[in-house]
């Protein structure tokens, strides 16, 4: 994963929350719905639904912080859609977590029926990184569906990503 990162020069990886929540975050960092939990802290405005969460620990992916790529992933659109988020923010993760011990990644939406985690070795091979960070034809429909795919991948990070990790937020 290190020569992915220092191919395609990334530098940051992306979370989408609401703003209401980053008084949580503020607090003790970017936690798992797990370590949530364990902690007794309620977020104001959950990016996931119900389903999303009983999803979620169904597959043990509660005891993950979901990331993205991009700041460009298709369940904040659903999120927004469905009211959880009304003012959702991106956090800019610094993408040298990716290289931690226990990351997982997905090459779909994670908890989606039949979608395996992936180590780092399995990513770099089930990954499009090269529709999302290089420059192609956008007007190509072949390139636009690689895209679709590709946006959807996920970044998986254990438990917590700790304050000084994040390096700044915009609106999403």
């Amino acid at each position: 994963m290190k020569n992915i990162l220092q191919k395609y020069k990334i530098e940051a990886i992306w979370h989408f929350t609401d703003k209401s929540n980053i008084d949580s975050i503020a607090s003790g960092g970017l936690l798992a719905l797990g370590e949530l939990q364990r902690r007794g802290i309620v977020v104001p405005n959950p990016g996931g639904n119900q389903w999303s969460h009983d999803a979620d620990r169904t597959k043990g992916l509660h005891e993950y912080v979901h990331t993205a790529f991009l700041d460009d992933h298709p369940m904040l659109y659903v999120a927004r859609q469905d009211g959880r988020l009304v003012n959702p923010v991106w956090l800019k993760i610094d993408a040298s977590i990716i290289l931690e011990n226990d990351v997982r990644f997905t090459n779909d939406v994670s908890n989606k029926a039949g979608v395996e985690l992936l180590t780092a070795d399995q990513a770099c091979e089930q990954i499009d990184f090269d529709v999302l960070f290089t420059h192609m034809d956008w007007k190509n429909t072949d390139v636009q569906a690689r895209r679709r795919v590709a946006l959807k991948s996920e970044v998986l990070i254990p438990r917590c990503i700790p304050l000084d990790k994040i390096l700044g937020m915009k609106n999403g």
